[in-house]
């Protein structure tokens, strides 16, 4: 997070003696002093909060040593402990005013701003002033008091070749959102300090901000870089490469290195460029630290990019964080988008009302608009529609303005107002979209998929360049057996990534490959299997424990397409290919797809409409008991959903043995 480059004003240690780590056990009574000043120097302040806080009271309330524990406490970041105790020391001692200072500087760390602005306004000593301005434009910025941090630092005497005041602005204008205007403090700042971690990564979030994550990701990566280099101890990606490492703590070091930083800055481009494993990658790359260390916006990206793999876990470290005294601004509208995403509407309902003093600030007009239709949708779909119809409107208004705005510039070759209007039209988009969508989605849960269709074509001057409009476009089309039109959507996201096409959805590559059987192009369904095939094998090769569904899905969706269309032989071949090897694809979600087209079958038996081969019977049989040996370990439904009584029966085995007997009954008759 963008925070001032203010100093923190605390005890100058100035330490000579060699290395020598010794717990307190050990200690002579005349060491203390060489010890303790040993650690400090070596950042090992938990040790020096140990050794202190098991002293006697006589040693321990002593001005040295509370001096020292504040120092050690604000240095492993906790600040509440830190203010604690320094306003202990400014009220033993008064006439150090630095404790003052300290406390207050204490307080703004720990995000108690109201009682650091008393600490801080209550210090008028004389040659204070400047420290306790730019102490106090500080904490009007965490107040999102912009303008009165803003006129603090225009009263300040800071001259304009400061790097401090490049820095100070620079923050003010992030705020603002003006961060063409941001970076160049930043880089002007840069220029006269050389290269600072914590001034790279705000050049850094800044291009961000611009869309230029290519410019982002080269400061990231040198901050990255150079953490390597310098700081080796620090264990950066150990935990990626699957080395097990005990936590580094929140050091200093760590601190100033910025990584913690970077890493979730570069997790934050891959999540917004849809790469969730490189997400993931970036947070698991960070130095290694326990969950109850971690700060407020690695456990939200953490939460983000778990989400879709453990929806519980994301949502419970979500809530954990509303319920702390300070949280990212992103996490209150993130909760909700997920809830709505994941169907639990009254749970976004509930969250609304409980945070409602604080949902004007955390909360856009838009999210709150598009958030209040989505929930909406459930009790009244035609109101919803309405809401998000008035919001469809607005914004495709916007997006004329700006692509006027946009052909203009270019026109009068201005680079720089073509480029401001171009971000301001992608913004715009991103909030068009899914709008879009969620009417469109209306008409999908009723199964309207032509009105669907209808509400998608409107949106067409804006969103036909945009692979996720396209996506849902033939979605629509292939559920309305519109198999040829669905190709031409589906082809193009498919060859884009034909080169890693494991990064495409499964249920993409099925919805093709049948569009492709439907239209007898057969041969381009068998190649396009062929090659997710292929590309599972060699993954296969690389990574053994890693479990891949792409070739498993497809088989399943073509299965279970030619069962519906009475041809069994088929089908039933293409399921049991499905989940071969056995261990590697049977489980909770396939299994359920596969006995439906096996009860599909034995239904049709059973009435007499079909007749099938002796050895198609063998077929089935031994693809039973193949699921029967694996399937004994494979639940059929969640945990949650299971009656108490027929736990032991909730497992493949058992519905395997049940088919199996199913059909042998029907070949007795």
């Amino acid at each position: 997070m963008l925070c001032f480059n203010f100093y923190c004003f605390t005890i100058v240690l100035l330490i000579i003696f060699y290395k020598n780590l010794v717990k307190m056990s050990k200690i002579a009574d005349g060491n203390y002093t060489a010890v303790i000043y040993t650690l400090i120097k070596e950042k090992q302040y938990n040790d020096v909060i140990e050794i202190i806080n098991n002293m006697s009271d006589n040693n321990r309330n002593t001005r040295p040593g509370l001096s020292l524990l504040a120092y050690c406490y604000y240095y492993t970041d906790d600040f509440q402990n830190a203010s604690t105790i320094y306003e202990q020391l400014a009220a033993l001692w008064p006439q150090e005013v630095d404790y003052k200072l300290q406390h207050a500087q204490s307080l703004y760390s720990a995000g108690r701003y109201e009682d650091a602005l008393r600490a801080a306004n209550g210090i008028t000593t004389s040659g204070y002033e400047n420290k306790v301005r730019k102490l106090t434009a500080a904490i009007r910025y965490g107040m999102e008091d912009i303008a009165g941090a803003r006129s603090l630092l225009e009263t300040n005497s800071g001259l304009n070749d400061d790097p401090d005041t490049d820095i100070n602005y620079g923050c003010l204008l992030y705020k603002e959102s003006r961060y063409e205007e941001a970076l160049q403090k930043f880089l002007n700042a840069q220029t006269m300090l050389g290269y600072r971690p914590h001034l790279s990564y705000s050049v850094a979030l800044c291009y961000y901000k611009l869309k230029d994550f290519t410019s982002s990701l080269k400061h990231i990566g040198d901050i990255i870089d150079r953490g390597i280099r310098e700081h080796p101890e620090l264990g950066i990606g150990m935990t990626t490469e699957g080395i097990e490492v005990r936590s580094v703590g929140n050091t200093l070091t760590l601190h100033e290195s910025a990584l913690i930083e970077a890493f979730n800055l570069k997790a934050a481009i891959q999540f917004e460029k849809n790469d969730i494993d490189s997400a993931r990658e970036a947070m698991t790359d960070m130095p290694p630290r326990w969950e109850e260390e971690l700060d407020s916006v690695t456990l939200h990206n953490q939460a983000l990019c778990s989400v879709d793999m453990s929806p519980t876990q994301g949502f419970h470290k979500l809530q954990f964080l509303m319920q702390q005294s300070t949280y990212p601004q992103e996490t209150l509208q993130n909760l909700l988008i997920l809830y709505c995403k994941h169907g639990y509407h009254d749970l976004a309902s509930d969250v609304i009302s409980t945070y409602s003093p604080v949902k004007d600030k955390y909360l856009s007009n838009y999210i709150r608009e598009f958030v209040d239709a989505v929930i909406a949708q459930q009790t009244s779909p035609d109101e919803a529609y309405r809401k998000l119809d008035n919001m469809a409107n607005k914004l495709a208004d916007s997006l004329r303005k700006a692509t006027r705005s946009v052909q203009e510039s270019r026109e009068a070759r201005d680079d720089k107002r073509a480029k401001s209007a171009l971000l301001d039209y992608e913004n715009t988009l991103e909030k068009f979209i899914p709008v879009t969508m969620a009417q469109a989605k209306i008409y999908w849960d009723l199964e309207n998929y032509a009105q669907a269709e209808t509400i998608f074509y409107k949106s067409v001057e804006f969103c036909n360049e945009n692979d996720t409009w396209r996506l849902h476009v033939a979605h629509v089309l292939f559920m309305q057996e519109k198999f040829k039109e669905a190709i031409a959507f589906y082809e193009p996201i498919v060859k884009k990534n034909y080169n890693n096409i494991l990064s495409v959805s499964a249920i993409v590559l099925a919805n093709l490959c049948v569009s492709h059987i439907m239209t007898a192009q057969n041969e381009e369904a068998e190649e396009l299997m062929r090659k997710i095939e292929k590309e599972e094998e060699r993954l296969y090769y690389q990574e053994p424990e890693k479990k891949v569904f792409h070739l498993c899905i497809v088989n399943l969706v073509i299965g279970t397409l030619y069962c519906s269309k009475g041809n069994y032989e088929f089908g039933i071949s293409r399921v049991i290919k499905s989940l071969e090897p056995y261990n590697k694809k049977l489980g909770m979600d396939t299994w359920f797809y596969a006995k439906r087209c096996m009860l599909s079958l034995i239904e049709n038996m059973t009435k007499h409409i079909i007749v099938m081969r002796d050895s198609f019977y063998n077929e089935c049989l031994v693809f039973l008991n193949q699921c029967e040996f694996h399937g004994k370990e494979v639940a059929t439904m969640p945990e949650e959903e299971e009656s108490t009584s027929k736990k032991e029966l909730n497992n493949v085995t058992c519905e395997a043995r049940l088919l199996k007997s199913l059909i042998l009954r029907q070949l007795e008759y």
